[in-house]
């Protein structure tokens, strides 16, 4: 099952992103002013722009924000910026003035600001026009739904194309029941739900939210005012006065996050195969080569983004099979040789997987991926399995550091190895990625007692 919704609206991040850095670039050059039109200048703005667009969130802008908030984004970023600036020459001009200092500063933010003020005005004229718009369908609506409803088909400005509404309550003008909706929105291309919690009970929230997370597609939930709600769900408010809680604010919601694990991803397999395989890989290919017949590299089809498939790399660890492609491994498998033994035993097998990060397919840290026919055979075992597929697999990940890696014997072994997963999923962040890429490495010294 795909997971893209082929829509180009995950651009507009990092096309702006990349359009500030441009005119950053564009400004110094135009200035000719050697202070600034220099390396050690541009790559110290641009570290600091990164790092402070990241903490301050400037990038975060929603079909929903309104005008004084984009302002306040901009307001805290420049800030930073005016801060780093003058920096600059504390730390590498010794706090000297430069006659262009302020006006290449001025210059500089002004130009930073009309590209935003710009893009974002440019944006909501193009979807007044019709385009960039996001298909929704209301179910069991209430009052405050019908504002929004009414608010969708009044504002095309938004981007949301009001579809219509589901109901058991047989009102007038609906799709159908409740019930029908699941294979309307699958037909249709819907992108996001609203639900009125409010006529909603617990287990029909539940059953939503299980079918959209499968097939992600976003949940919001229109609250009764009446409940509280956990930290977990985020407000989004729509023309001032109407709100709205997202349901699965996650961190890889952010295009931040996965230029931080891109890059962390490029730079550490770079670093590895420049570093390791350059001489592991000859001496590897001449002791299986030595041992049994067959390539030295083992290509396997695998499950990656969004369910596509991709070729997977490993050194060679079996004699030639026929199976290799639908049984893992087990203790003392007759298929595994002598030097096989070794190489999984300290995971080295997996080493040329770095080439498949560097092309794109995985990542250093993620769920591991899965062949085709046990991915649907785990998918009958675990209602939330699908949701795995929604990042990069990795060569290691929070499921194999923890116990759950290799051969499945039970059902709670797959049940437990995606609990994890989703868990990972859910509280990314660098500092896990790191974590566990030291746990990995640790465990390949010491020798995993499920790694055969």
């Amino acid at each position: 099952m795909k997971f893209n919704k082929n829509r180009y609206s995950f651009l507009i991040r990092p096309m702006s992103f990349f359009i500030d850095l441009f005119l950053i670039f564009l400004v110094t050059f135009i200035s000719g002013d050697s202070n600034f039109y220099n390396p050690l200048f541009l790559g110290y703005t641009y570290v600091f722009w990164i790092v402070s667009a990241y903490f301050s969130n400037y990038y975060i802008v929603y079909r929903s924000t309104l005008v004084y908030r984009l302002l306040f984004l901009c307001v805290k970023q420049y800030i930073l910026f005016f801060i780093a600036f003058f920096a600059y020459f504390g730390l590498f001009r010794e706090g000297s003035l430069v006659d262009n200092q302020i006006l290449i500063l001025i210059s500089i933010v002004s130009v930073l600001f009309l590209a935003k003020m710009g893009l974002y005005f440019a944006l909501k004229a193009y979807r007044n026009l019709g385009s960039n718009y996001r298909k929704v369908v209301f179910i069991e609506p209430d009052e405050n739904a019908a504002k929004i409803m009414k608010l969708f088909q009044r504002k095309k400005s938004l981007g949301y194309q009001y579809e219509g509404f589901f109901s058991d309550k047989h009102l007038d003008n609906n799709l159908g029941s409740i019930s029908d909706s699941f294979e309307y929105i699958m037909s249709f291309g819907i992108d996001e739900i609203y639900c009125s919690l409010s006529e909603l009970d617990k287990k029909e929230v539940q059953n939503i939210m299980k079918f959209a997370n499968t097939n992600n597609i976003v949940v919001k939930l229109i609250p009764d005012a009446s409940e509280l709600y956990s930290k977990s769900t985020t407000i989004e408010y729509y023309d001032n006065t109407l709100s709205v809680l997202k349901v699965r604010r996650l961190p890889f919601d952010r295009i931040e996050s996965y230029v931080i694990k891109r890059s962390f991803d490029i730079i550490f397999s770079a670093f590895v195969c420049v570093l390791i395989l350059t001489w592991v890989v000859p001496i590897l290919w001449i002791l299986i080569k030595i041992e049994s017949k067959g390539p030295a590299i083992f290509k396997q089809q695998r499950e990656g983004l969004y369910g596509e498939k991709f070729m997977c790399y490993k050194f060679r660890s079996m004699r030639l099979n026929k199976t290799s492609d639908s049984a893992h491994a087990t203790e003392k498998d007759v298929r595994v040789t002598r030097i096989g033994r070794f190489i999984r035993k300290t995971s080295i097998d997996e080493l040329p997987q770095f080439f498949n990060v560097l092309k794109g397919d995985m990542s250093v840290v993620g769920p591991r991926p899965h062949l085709e026919k046990l991915s649907v055979e785990y998918q009958k075992d675990v209602d939330d399995y699908l949701k795995r597929h929604v990042i990069k697999p990795g060569i290691t990940g929070l499921a194999q550091v923890s116990g759950f890696r290799g051969e499945v014997k039970k059902k709670s072994d797959i049940i437990n190895r995606i609990r994890l997963d989703i868990f990972y999923i859910e509280n990314w962040s660098p500092l896990l990625d790191f974590k566990i890429v030291l746990q990995t490495v640790y465990n390949a010294i010491r020798g995993d007692k499920k790694a055969y």
